[in-house]
């Protein structure tokens, strides 16, 4: 098993950064691949980006391509998330979620996950 811990939340103005760190204690962290999602008030939870185990890959959703990175250290057992040019849509609470054996899109391919770490983006 591995455990996640969210942080690097907080309030910013649109236009602004924010940078999310996600810490995994447990299993050895290089095993998983690994994902962002995020939550909006009334709605369904959704995939914002995720990594391959390596690292070497990456993939994010149309809505924040070139806006956010993705990112990881094995060796820190560390996750990250660059959000910059942060608009008011991208408010909600960020999670970050570890994978066995699938490098997918939906909530359900991952198995393990943090608390998560409010945004609001204000306008």
């Amino acid at each position: 098993q591995v455990q996640l811990v969210e942080s690097g939340g907080g309030l910013v103005q649109a236009g602004g950064s924010l940078r999310l760190s996600c810490a995994a204690s447990g299993r050895a962290f290089g095993g998983y691949a690994m994902a962002w999602f995020r939550q909006a008030p009334g709605k369904e939870r959704e995939f914002v980006c995720r990594t391959t185990r390596s690292g070497e890959t990456s993939y994010c959703t149309d809505s924040v391509r070139g806006r956010f990175t993705i990112s990881r250290d094995n060796t820190k057992s560390s996750l990250w998330l660059q959000m910059n040019s942060l608009k008011p849509d991208d408010t909600a609470v960020y999670y970050c979620a570890a994978s066995e054996t699938k490098y997918g899109l939906t909530a359900d391919s991952y198995d393990y996950w943090g608390q998560g770490t409010q945004v609001t983006v204000s306008s």
